[in-house]
């Protein structure tokens, strides 16, 4: 930050003027606190969701025109990123626990005006970036042993497989600078700015669309890379944006105050994060645990099935992105109004949130179901062989998949407000009922032991997010998510508070019992 504020006589940093009013600044488009906790709902919610709903769609915008280019080159290439991406998401997901933790704890200190938005963005940023560090590492010399678990139909093994792996070690190079946009995203959003990461993706998109034609194909000056290409290309698009984001974030006054001196690890604040982070690291792990098994179960049918597979995953993600965005959004304005005291404001404003959703993806349903074929046919040009097999797959997967969008869509936004309150563990809980309990068993058995085929996988992937929505709902009913995690740190601090000024009294006795002269004094 340009000017950086003193320290209280305690060691704290001071209250920035942003933080000391709840937020950034309106002016650039931010929703404050009191925005957040005050007044009308609605507009407010939209206006800190739509963005992430552009972020998620810049997002998918990056596998979209991976899948665009690749699938122009051949269906194994296609293929080879439906092996490729659960494995990858599996080693993010650990640190994205983390992520999420730190825009949980930023978004209550924000709400509660608590002065510590900046030292918590700070401790997440520095402690987030030696894990991206790790897991790059392990997950660059763990590539072939993780594909080598995969149960892989002959055909697939010896034309996919090695695609795959191609392209997650060069991902896997570039883990840092992937975490480092992650990380801006995440503290941005705990604090209520939601504009100044979509800018910043849209650079970033920008950039990886206009380089991934020229590294896979070889254009001009640029080698020919193939399926490396598409790597290589995410990995420098979002280097830049990491550079950009961390810019914001340190020499602007559109986010939190971090200071030098939050970058130095303490024990207490990487011990809340790590608290609120091992859930949500396990729910994500749990995810991509279970979309590992699918894809082994799926790699058992021929690369047809395996193309079609990953391809209807990729346009479902389309569909997902209002949900994911509306999701994100009830998580930050649940934290916020919890952490000000406002607990039946943040339970409407998740009812609210729900109910938009279901009707925007009622909508989307729709559309794929009436029209699955073009829609599906658009990302498969490569006039290959294989191309109608995995058309016609890939169509009957979008088509059942649309049944289940209404779900998807409510299911994310209760669990976003089940991370808000800080509770990660029933947000890990549910995933678990949606994917271990109704997805894999379901898809399992259809598949293997009703002999349903490619049809039990579509079916299976449905039934998930069904029993999981309604089983989230009917315990958010129950209300016992309405707590603040900075209420309990305040009552964990008063206890101390007590014991310490309990003790004082029996010191000071003790003190003066032996200062009084004894008789043989």
């Amino acid at each position: 930050m340009p000017s950086e504020p003193d320290a209280n006589e305690d060691g704290a940093p001071a209250t920035s003027e942003a933080e000391s009013s709840g937020g950034a600044d309106d002016v650039d488009g931010a929703e404050t606190a009191g925005d957040l906790t005050d007044g009308d709902l609605i507009r407010p919610m939209f206006g800190l969701a739509w963005p992430l709903v552009v972020i998620q769609l810049l997002q998918v915008a990056y596998n979209v025109g991976d899948t665009f280019w690749l699938g122009a080159l051949s269906p194994d290439a296609v293929g080879a990123l439906s092996l490729a991406f659960p494995l990858i998401f599996f080693l993010i997901s650990i640190g994205g626990g983390f992520t999420a933790a730190g825009a949980i704890l930023v978004a209550q200190h924000t709400g509660a005006e608590s002065g510590e938005g900046g030292l918590i963005a700070g401790q997440t940023l520095s402690f987030i970036s030696i894990v991206a560090i790790v897991l790059g590492i392990a997950g660059y010399f763990l590539t072939d042993p993780m594909l080598a678990l995969l149960p892989a139909d002959a055909e697939t093994q010896a034309r996919i497989v090695p695609l795959a792996a191609d392209y997650m070690r060069v991902f896997f190079l570039g883990m840092p600078f992937l975490f480092g946009f992650f990380i801006f995203v995440s503290l941005m959003r705990g604090y209520g700015n939601t504009h100044a990461p979509m800018r910043v993706m849209f650079v970033s998109v920008v950039i990886n669309l206009a380089i991934d034609p020229l590294l896979i194909f070889g254009v001009g000056p640029f080698p020919r890379l193939e399926i490396q290409g598409a790597a290589v290309a995410t990995v420098v698009s979002r280097a830049v944006a990491t550079a950009i984001g961390f810019y914001v974030l340190f020499y602007t006054d559109v986010g939190p105050d971090i200071e030098a001196d939050h970058l130095v690890p303490r024990l207490e604040y990487v011990s809340k994060i790590t608290r609120l982070g091992v859930p949500t690291a396990a729910e994500q792990s749990m995810s991509s645990l279970a979309m590992i098994s699918m894809t082994a179960m799926v790699a058992t049918f021929p690369p047809a099935v395996v193309a079609a597979y990953g391809l209807g995953n990729r346009l479902i993600s389309l569909a997902f992105l209002p949900a994911m965005g509306m999701g994100q959004a009830t998580d930050t304005i649940v934290g916020q109004n919890l952490g000000a005291g406002r607990a039946d404001r943040a339970e409407k404003a998740t009812w609210l949130a729900s109910s938009a959703i279901a009707g925007i993806m009622l909508a989307a349903g729709a559309i794929a179901f009436l029209f699955p074929e073009p829609i599906v046919g658009v990302f498969l040009t490569a006039d290959e062989a294989g191309r109608a097999d995995t058309l016609a797959y890939g169509t009957t997967y979008l088509q059942v998949a649309a049944v289940m969008f209404v779900f998807m869509g409510v299911l994310q936004v209760i669990l976003g407000a089940f991370r808000g309150a800080g509770n990660t563990k029933t947000a890990l809980v549910f995933s678990v009922v949606t994917l271990w309990i109704a997805r894999v068993p379901v898809s399992y058995y259809l598949i293997f032991v009703a002999g349903w085929g490619t049809t039990g996988i579509w079916v299976g992937v449905v039934a998930g997010d069904v029993v999981g929505a309604l089983a989230a709902i009917a315990w958010f009913t129950r209300g016992t998510w309405k707590e603040s995690i900075v209420d309990e740190d305040d009552e964990d601090d008063e206890q101390t508070r007590d014991a310490e000024e309990g003790e004082r009294p029996q010191e000071q006795d003790e003190e003066a019992d032996s200062k009084t002269p004894t008789p043989a004094e």
